[in-house]
Order: C-alpha cells, then structure tokens, then sequence
C-alpha cells in the first residue's frame, strides 16, 4: 500500500505537537509556579516562559495567579486605649510571594489563603488600635488623626508573619470604614459637638482680641494724628496773628493808608465785569481815579 506523503507529515506534525505538550509547559506572566516529582518539591518558577518538564505521573506542575487579591475585613468591633468601642473595617492587598510554601501550608488555595488571612488580621487591628486614644481615629481636627502610623503599624507587623509562615507577601493594608456601636452613636455626637462649641469660643475669643488690637491701634494713629494737626494749626494762627499785628502797627502809624486800602477795595467790590456807574468823581473813593499817584499815601508794607 502506497502512503501519502501529506498525511505522513501531518502526522508526525501532530505527533510533535503532543510531544511537546507533554515535556513543555508556560507560565504566564500573571503566574508563578511549582514543580513536583512524584509528589516532592523540585523547583519553583517566578519568572513568565517556556519550561521543560517530565511528563506525568512523573512531574506535575502547580500554577497560581500571582496578581495581587483584595481581601476586606468585615466590619468588626475593637477597642481603643481609653476603653470606647469603634467598628473598623480593614482592606488587604497580597499576593503569593513563596510558591512552595503556600502550596505547602496552604495547598496552594486562595480561599484557604483568605480564610488564614482573616485572624491574623483581626489580631493585629485589634493589638494596634488597642494602643491609640479614641481621638486618634474619630476627630474634627484632620491633623489630630493618626491614620497613616496605624497602617504602617499594622502593615508592618502582619507583613512578617504572613510572609514567613505562608508564603504570602502583604502589599497593602488600609482602615476601609470605621463606624460607631449605636449604644455610644449619641455621646459621641455630644462629645464631638462640645468639642466643636470649644473651637467656636477660641476662634471668637481670638477673633475679639484681634479686633481689639485693631481698635486700639487706630484710637493710637488718630490721636497722633490729631495732635500733629492741632500743633500745625496753632502754629499758623500764631503766624497770622503775628502778620496782623503788624499790619495793625502800619495802620495806626498811617490812618491814611488803611482808609486808601479800604477805599480800593470798596472800588474793586463796586465794579465788577460789565458794570456802568455814573457817579461823582470827586466823591471817595471814586477819587482815587482822578487823583494824581503822587497824592496817593504810601503803604510801607513789604511783601
């Protein structure tokens, strides 16, 4: 019988292919992996590629998603270092760090994981939270809480743990939620609001005294002020009371010449733009227009 050459090549093609299905295998790069000969550790794979292996039942490969896995606390009830009772809710962020040991310990099962998880969380919320004031946590001043050192705290301390014992690496841990027991909702809500009555009375207590200081800094500057004006006004009067006195002087010394002033200025009051008078020129003070300026009186007074 004469064989065809195509089915000959597609076989052994397939054949190929199963062979290398049986000796290869992938890890993802979303994956890390163990290796087992006849159920004993061989190696483990944390970086993404193609691998040789034995086929089974000689080798078996163990692969695990090594993405990080959110796991969130319950809402659970703690106690802080002044014995009030808060609801704290924690969010964990991990991810497989050892593959061998959390298959050992953990049969390489991510509920298994959560489940181990949640004691040794609660433990440590409880251990930390239990050395901090009430007022850490639940404030109306933001800079009074103490959020992040509780965290780091809290992260620090489950980190080694879960990492040594179970081959899981913390990545991330942060209070989700916290929440009051309703048996103490209303004192607290008293507390908080006396607490903010308190900070009414120092911001208006600190506003009153700056306005003060204000008041009194402007009373200050207004006195000076007026000082310094009272002193500039007597100054001036004494100025013109010293230049009328001498004019008086002039004025009893030449009667004439105050008369002739005088006379003038009735002259200039009397015609004013576009005014016609007939009037006697021999009569004061119209005199002074006719009369010749060497009979006028002279006035000794300098400018």
């Amino acid at each position: 019988m004469k064989r065809n050459p195509i089915t000959l090549i597609n076989g052994l093609l397939l054949l190929l292919i199963f062979g290398l299905m049986l000796f290869l295998f992938q890890v993802r790069s979303t994956e890390v992996a163990v290796v087992t000969t006849f159920g004993r550790f061989s190696r483990s794979i944390t970086q993404p590629d193609f691998y040789f292996r034995m086929p089974w039942p000689i080798q078996k490969v163990y692969k695990f998603d090594n993405r990080i896995q959110a796991f969130e606390k319950k809402f659970e009830q703690t106690t802080t270092s002044d014995a009030l009772n808060l609801l704290v809710s924690v969010y964990v962020g991990w991810r497989i760090a050892d593959p061998k040991l959390f298959l050992d310990t953990l049969n390489g099962d991510v509920t298994k994981a959560e489940q181990t998880l949640d004691p040794l969380v609660r433990n440590v919320k409880n251990g930390v939270i239990s050395r901090y004031a009430f007022s850490d946590l639940v404030s109306t001043n933001a800079a009074a809480l103490k959020f992040d050192k509780i965290e780091e705290e809290m992260l620090s301390m489950i980190r080694s743990q879960a990492r040594d014992n179970y081959g899981i690496q913390i990545d991330l841990l942060a209070i989700n939620q916290l929440g009051l027991p309703e048996s103490i909702t209303t004192a607290v809500f008293n507390r908080m609001k006396a607490e903010r009555q308190r900070r009414i009375s120092e911001f208006r207590s600190q506003g009153e005294m700056q306005a003060s200081i204000i008041k009194a800094t402007a009373e200050s500057e207004t006195n000076r002020l007026m000082t310094l004006a009272q002193a500039e006004a007597t100054k001036i009067l004494g100025e013109a009371e010293r230049e009328a006195a001498r004019f008086y002087t002039v004025f009893a010394e030449n009667p004439e010449l105050y008369i002739f002033l005088k006379s003038l200025k009735a002259l200039e009051t009397s015609t004013k733009e576009k005014t016609t008078l007939i009037l006697d020129p021999q009569s004061a003070p119209f005199h002074l227009l006719s009369s010749p300026a060497a009979d006028r009186p002279q006035t000794g007074l300098t400018r």
